[in-house]
């Protein structure tokens, strides 16, 4: 196996609104599809990564089939016409400011999909951080095994607190090759890119080498297999790409194996110690249910789960016709989600009512206290807990964390071919 990281062949639109081009990834805002409905006409009649997905507030009321068939069609489209313009061998140096006027730093280049294993029990260097929900691969498996294209949002952590890989790139933007500069759509802040190739590429190979330093890595992880690249956010997306390459694998030849581009999948890396990295919770809500008997079932089962001894973490059930605040002791805030979403699985087993997570304290509030709704708040995890929890134990549960608020995820922008 060479490089896990390596630069890539990304593409670009040409002279187009960037800000109709770039719009955030299709599993947010899931429970309020006049966000999309916004989006699209604003976007209509454009080049606009809008076309070229499927945003997941749209799932219950669609022909899936057609839309994957779309989105294909309209991938070549782009192609066929022109819409693209090449930076060879390249990795991208970007910078987003949040809209809190934070600045979050981040290296787009390609991870190879050999190295990662999103199984529970995997021991790979590129590890997921959340359980992936095997309903959700399925249409994304879909589209992709038909995609001329790739255009990401996955984010993926680096456990580099000494700085070595991205921040010399800061020091250096004004050396390399400006690529975009825009304020994002729907409150999503602004963004900034800058090539990376040549010899400033082969400094960052270097240095992203030093990350897989076995004394550091033995220091870190004892005799447990090492993480290297923990997932952020994107999770499902980059099991598609792994579930897409393991079906296409075997009918290539060796050769081919070692260079076809759909063994790889764009991404981009951020330092965990990057001062804009917050971890935000994903809370539970509940439609179509009774909010009194929900206060009284989650009091329960979640006060149960409760060793009664140690640290505390708060959970709360919010509804129309009430709040109540849960305790649980003695647990880590992964056994707290754990047992949240136990709870919430086995409730609708038992009383019906469908579930979604969603991102903002102040949208699962309001969500949780409309009719016949209800809401479970999570605590959020700290974000030094990551790396030594999945060394430990494995993937949080899913849905556990988001990186910041559901404006600040990653925005598609970039894109590779795939076929």
């Amino acid at each position: 196996m060479g490089r896990v990281f390596q630069r890539a062949e990304i593409l670009l639109p040409y002279d187009c609104d960037m800000t109709k081009w770039s719009v955030i990834a299709c599993d947010q805002f899931s429970s309020q599809p006049e966000y999309w409905a916004a989006l699209e006409q604003q976007c209509e009649g454009v080049p606009s990564t809008l076309h070229l997905m499927l945003p997941e507030a749209y799932l219950e009321r669609c022909d899936q089939l057609t839309e994957a068939q779309r989105i294909n069609t309209e991938m070549k489209r782009y192609l066929d016409e022109g819409v693209f313009r090449v930076l060879p061998e390249s990795y991208v140096y970007v910078e987003r400011t949040l809209q809190n006027g934070v600045l979050r730093r981040g290296l787009l280049g390609v991870l190879d999909l050999e190295a990662y294993d999103f199984a529970p029990d995997s021991t790979s260097p590129v590890r997921a951080t959340e359980g992936t929900v095997e309903s959700r691969l399925p249409l994304r498996v879909r589209v992709r095994a038909g995609a001329a294209l790739e255009m990401p949002h996955i984010m993926v952590f680096i456990d580099d607190p000494a700085g070595v890989v991205i921040p010399p790139l800061t020091e250096q933007k004004t050396a390399l090759l400006p690529l975009y500069d825009f304020a994002l759509s729907a409150g999503g802040g602004h963004i900034a890119g800058w090539q990376v190739s040549g010899a400033t590429a082969d400094a960052v190979d270097r240095a992203v080498d030093t990350l897989f330093d076995p004394a550091v890595l033995r220091e870190r992880c004892g005799d447990a297999a090492p993480v290297v690249f923990a997932m952020g956010d994107g999770n499902h997306s980059l099991a598609t790409a792994k579930r897409c390459w393991e079906q296409l694998k075997p009918q290539l030849d060796a050769a081919e194996r070692e260079t076809h581009p759909a063994r790889y999948s764009l991404v981009e890396l951020v330092n965990i110690h990057d001062p804009a990295i917050t971890f935000e919770p994903i809370h539970r809500c509940i439609f179509e249910t009774d909010p009194t008997e929900f206060l009284r079932a989650g009091a329960a089962a979640l006060a149960a789960a409760s060793t009664g001894a140690g640290a505390a973490h708060t959970v709360r059930l919010v509804t129309a016709v009430g709040e109540q605040r849960v305790e649980l002791r003695g647990l880590s805030i992964g056994a707290v989600i754990g047992a949240a979403e136990r709870f919430c699985q086995e409730y609708v087993a038992r009383h019906g009512g469908r579930i979604d997570y969603v991102h903002n304290d102040d949208t699962a509030l309001s969500l949780g206290q409309k009719p016949d709704s209800a809401a479970l708040l999570l605590p959020k995890m700290e974000k030094a807990e990551l790396f030594p929890s999945i060394v430990r134990s494995g993937p949080f549960p899913k849905k556990s964390f988001s990186i910041g608020k559901a404006e600040d995820k990653r925005y598609y922008l970039e894109c590779r071919r795939i076929q």
